[in-house]
């Protein structure tokens, strides 16, 4: 089953390249399925369900919230060592969450959690549109 794991609320606030991905996921290139949507509402349910099952989870920044809204020391460093101790990968958006260096006690990122190759297509995106 693959999944991607992401709220779809606020879409219109994100930032290009997490909309190509959910694009990607529910409209793949011919040849390929759709990725199934699947989304709790609560990080540690989610990431669960990601480590059982495959896929990836997606909080990511938006126009609103550019530093994302997870909380770096309690929330996205504990899932992030879980996911990569579990053979997966832990990005920010601009580099592997575990290489963040909070500045402050409740700092926040955007986070993309989940398989090798599911976090290797985003990181994709994101390095596409750094170079343009």
């Amino acid at each position: 089953m693959n999944l991607f794991l992401v709220c779809l609320t606020l879409t219109i606030l994100w930032l290009i390249n997490s909309l190509r991905y959910v694009e990607n996921c529910k409209f793949p290139k011919e040849g390929s399925s759709p990725k199934s949507l699947r989304y709790i509402g609560s990080m540690v349910a989610d990431v669960h369900r990601t480590l059982l099952y495959g896929g990836i989870f997606l909080y990511p920044a938006d126009k609103k919230s550019p530093s994302g809204k997870l909380r770096v020391l309690y929330e996205v460093f504990p899932m992030s060592f879980l996911m990569e101790q579990a053979g997966g990968q832990a990005f920010t958006g601009k580099e592997r969450a575990l290489d963040l260096v909070p500045k402050k006690i409740h700092e926040r990122s955007p986070i993309f959690l989940g398989s090798y190759d599911d976090v290797e297509e985003i990181k994709a995106l994101y390095a596409a549109e750094a170079k343009n």
